[in-house]
């Protein structure tokens, strides 16, 4: 994989180098609520725009559904992304149409501009080789070189992550390079025990990492609302909490292979419980009941961890190597159910060992909750990416990025 400093060195002055970020940032309205991608990425652009080049970023947002939708529209992301780069951005308000092209063509050196959402297009996203080639060429035209930095979109198979590189002279940007430095750490060079800790909604997301790391890690706890359908696996009450019934077998397999291998497989001993969920815009206070992790009353739906849990956990940390980490513990956006989520962050902290925050909800839940993001041995950007390379799957975006 081909460096940016290399395709610096070889030449970029002038040159219009279109780089692919993830600029996938949640909003409320037009305010944007965690600007971490934005900041992860502007590194790279900034090096680009010092060499000299002219920079025109792109990415995606959302779910559109293949058409312009204002709610997705990524002009806040080119205001704040100007802020972080002390200069200005201009803003192409389409994606390969009369906007984008003349946008392209009024650039100097050392300028940046951004395109409008590529997902307005339905050729980022489809699933027809052809169409989606055809979209790629659209965009290429707007470029001499390209720099892939988008880690967050690599396990995608999209126009402008899998087929543009294949028509540019290509390079991988800073950030991408950083996340796989680290993810080999969590593969191929574990300092031990190494330590995974699983939430979120669905043990469904989680199948096949969990089913790789089985043959990797030494403890595997697990919480949030997939935690749940292991706990329905054992025996257990769990009311109306979040459940994949037909999820179960696998659960079950997966529970006697972690005995089989001798790895430690840590579920919830006690939660915190609720007839109603919990109101996140208004944050009225929720008053749960706590109960034992066997004992869910029939009407209730667990939404955190409880504090035996929370300790038991911070314990299973404690001596720790090397920790990676996604998905939170409950509903941490309330803060009558953030203090398992809390205390795995700390139990992190805490720890000597060498913590990798997996991206999506755990690293939102990091900087929502106050915690120093530097403290931290790496914050990924990717997720989806980051659960699908531990899978061991072949990623379409950094396979494209390969010489």
């Amino acid at each position: 994989m081909k460096t940016i400093e290399e395709l610096i060195e070889a030449g970029v002055a002038g040159k219009r180098v279109f780089v692919r970020a993830d600029l996938n940032v949640p909003l409320d309205g037009e305010t944007i609520t965690d600007d971490g991608r934005i900041r992860a990425v502007a590194p790279t652009i900034a090096k680009l725009a010092e060499a000299g080049a002219k920079v025109v970023v792109a990415s995606h947002l959302g779910r559109p559904k293949g058409a312009p939708d204002p709610q997705f529209s990524l002009a806040p992301a080119a205001k704040r992304l100007g802020e972080i780069l002390g200069k200005d951005v201009a803003f192409a308000t389409d994606t390969v149409g009369d906007s984008a092209v003349a946008t392209v063509a009024a650039l100097g050196d050392g300028e940046v501009a951004l395109l409008e959402n590529l997902r307005f297009n339905a050729g980022e996203t489809s699933k027809d080789d052809a169409e989606r080639r055809a979209f790629a060429e659209q965009l290429a035209a707007l470029a001499d070189l390209y720099v892939g930095d988008g880690f967050g979109a690599v396990h995608r198979k999209h126009a402008s992550v899998f087929d543009l590189p294949g028509l540019l002279p290509h390079a991988a940007g800073d950030l991408i390079a950083t996340e796989v430095g680290v993810l080999k750490k969590l593969t191929d060079e574990v300092r031990r025990p190494y330590v995974v800790v699983l939430g979120g909604a669905k043990v469904s997301d989680k199948l096949g990492v969990i089913d790789n790391l089985l043959k990797k890690a030494d403890r595997i706890l697990i919480g949030g609302g997939m935690a749940y359908t292991f706990l329905k696996a054992k025996g257990h009450e769990v009311g109306i909490s979040l459940l994949q019934a037909d999820q179960i077998p696998v659960c079950l397999e997966y529970l006697a292979e972690a005995e089989k291998r001798g790895v430690e497989f840590v579920l919830p001993v006690d939660v915190l419980v609720s007839a109603e969920f919990p109101d996140l815009k208004g944050k009225t206070p929720a008053n749960p009941d706590l109960v034992a992790a066997d004992a869910i009353p029939a009407d209730k739906e667990g939404l955190d961890i409880g504090p035996k849990t929370r300790e038991l956990y911070a314990a299973k940390l404690a001596d720790a190597g090397t920790v990676f980490w996604n998905g939170p513990m409950g509903v941490f956006e309330h803060p009558d159910y953030a203090n398992g989520t809390k205390a795995v962050a700390q139990g992190l902290l805490d720890s000597d060992a060498f913590t990798v925050v997996g991206g999506g909800d755990s690293a939102a839940a990091v900087r929502i909750l106050g915690f120093d993001e530097n403290a931290f041995g790496h914050i990924s950007t990717g997720g989806g990416a980051s659960l699908e390379y531990l899978e061991g799957k072949t990623l379409p975006g950094l396979a494209a990025l390969e010489d």
